[in-house]
């Protein structure tokens, strides 16, 4: 039986990688999108998204998320890693669908009790969202069968400051929260996503076989390279977000260590995960090891099906 998911996202480049990896493997039931601030600003999150599902010819409900971070005030969108839009130098029209009129907790909540113990939820942006759905329903963790979130580092340091992760540091009350009070986490953060790293080769073989859904991450992560390099990284970009996501589908792939987590939430170090010592608490479990290879190999080969 397919599995049952719902991708929370801020696409954002190697969020469109991550979509297009659930819509074209046969063993994901995606049964929508919520949308949330990070690589762009929430209302441009939610174009395109639909913008995506547009282009992949599929319909399924996309819903709008929170707006801004818990407490801290709104940050600006990364622009000069994902470009101005969200996908590079490509221009996203208007798309002819709408989001719902539920939020995108609302939905959340509603879509786990519906298909409760059979959901897992894949949040690949700042997890406002996902601490607000906790909040409106105390039994929506209980209600998944698990949740894998790309986000946090546990010994790699930061890819936005020193200390922190960008999904964790752009909402770190959120991710604070989530951390405590959640439960069947599984975390994959730069400690293993660092290490997949796909050059423009890549992207390059993979338009060739797959020219509409590859061609179009050919053009966008030609930007997201051209950032890397800036930044002294020559390789490739790193495949966080579809780390993610092929996490859900082969966790043999990845080496997981439980830990009781807690994010720093103000000073230079904010959005740093540290891990505590604690008896009572639910720990997460935390990928620290890779088969980077074999998750590139992975993803391709799902990936490259898309017509």
């Amino acid at each position: 039986m397919a599995l049952k998911l719902i991708i929370d996202t801020d696409p954002g480049i190697d969020d469109a990688m991550a979509i297009f990896y659930a819509i074209a493997a046969p063993e994901i039931d995606l049964l929508g999108l919520t949308t949330v601030f990070g690589n762009v600003t929430t209302a441009k999150a939610t174009r395109n998204a639909l913008y995506l599902l547009e282009q992949a010819g599929i319909e399924i409900p996309v819903a709008e998320g929170l707006h801004r971070p818990r407490v801290l005030p709104a940050f600006p969108p990364s622009s000069a890693v994902h470009g101005a839009e969200g996908f590079g130098t490509l221009t996203v029209p208007a798309p002819r669908r709408h989001a719902l009129a539920e939020t995108a907790p609302e939905y959340l909540v509603r879509m786990a009790r519906e298909h409760r113990g059979e959901l897992v939820l894949c949040p690949i942006g700042p997890l406002t969202n996902i601490a607000a759905a906790m909040e409106l329903d105390p039994s929506f963790c209980s209600n998944l069968k698990g949740m894998v979130v790309m986000g946090g580092s546990l010994r790699a340091g930061g890819n936005i400051t020193p200390a922190a992760e960008a999904n964790f540091y752009h909402d770190p009350h959120a991710a604070d929260y989530v951390l405590r009070h959640g439960c069947h986490i599984t975390l994959v953060g730069l400690d293993v996503t660092n290490r997949v790293i796909c050059p423009r080769s890549f992207f390059a073989d993979l338009a060739s076989e797959s020219p509409k859904m590859g061609g179009l991450l050919h053009v966008m992560a030609d930007f997201y390279i051209d950032f890397y390099e800036t930044v002294g990284k020559f390789s490739g970009c790193g495949m966080h977000d579809p780390s993610a996501l092929v996490a859900c589908l082969a966790p043999e792939l990845f080496t997981t260590e439980p830990h009781v987590l807690r994010v720093t939430c103000a000073g230079d170090r904010s959005g740093e995960m540290i891990t505590k010592t604690s008896a009572n608490a639910q720990p997460v479990n935390v990928c620290t090891d890779v088969q980077a290879e074999a998750v590139k190999q992975n993803f391709f080969k799902i990936v490259a099906k898309l017509s």
